[in-house]
């Protein structure tokens, strides 16, 4: 999975401009990927040198020059809770899967680029799925980018891909097939195929709905 992600990392950074990444803003360049049962985003953020104050007084908060493991932690906390990432309408929740920092003096000069890694559960839907994903942390100097990944699981093809001006707001439409519906779908089975307990049920809808109507009819 990393090395996929840090080729497509590349190929991204490829097509992006030299003049992307300018002096007074802070990156945030996003690659989603999907699976049946799983999202995935990797969230690479780089400050520009005018933007580094105020970027290492939101994560040094104790002003000592360094970044503490628990300062690291509360800092990738706070880029978690500033992303909205939903599924067909159901908000998800985030859950950190990795976290690196580069050195102080690396991000002062421009060059530092922290990593998060993140995932979330998806609950079951149907062949036509939607999915998401908003980016308002540090909006005031931000500079948004946001791609996916071609899907590895070959059941999976991405439909289309939407993003406001800015690229803080990111909608993927994709297509699963063989996904199973939440609801079961009565209407694909034969007789022979269909569960006892469904053929069951269908049987007791249908005397009930025929006593109905004696029922009318006779008043």
């Amino acid at each position: 999975m990393k090395r996929i992600l840090a080729a497509a990392a590349i190929v991204l950074c490829v097509c992006i401009p030299a003049s992307a990444h300018r002096l007074d803003e802070y990156l945030q360049g996003t690659l989603i990927s999907v699976e049946k049962d799983w999202m995935r985003a990797q969230i690479d953020l780089t400050p520009g040198v005018s933007v580094f104050p105020v970027l290492i007084a939101d994560i040094d908060t104790n002003g000592d020059g360094a970044i503490s493991e628990t300062e690291r932690h509360a800092y990738a906390g706070r880029v978690l809770r500033d992303l909205s990432i939903s599924i067909d309408g159901h908000r998800l929740t985030p859950r950190l899967v990795s976290l690196a920092f580069p050195a102080v003096e690396e991000m002062k000069e421009g060059r530092g680029e922290i990593r998060i890694e993140l995932d979330a559960a998806l609950p079951r839907g149907g062949p036509d799925r939607k999915l998401v994903f908003e980016d308002r942390h540090q909006s005031r100097i931000a500079a948004y980018q946001v791609n996916c990944l071609v899907p590895q699981d070959p059941d999976i093809r991405i439909a289309s891909q939407h993003r406001n001006y800015s690229q803080s707001f990111y909608e993927l439409s994709y297509v699963q097939t063989g996904a199973q519906s939440a609801v079961p779908d009565f209407a694909g089975f034969t007789d022979s195929a269909m569960p006892l307990g469904a053929l069951a049920l269908l049987l007791s809808v249908r005397l009930a709905l025929l006593w109905g109507g004696r029922g009318r009819a006779k008043r």
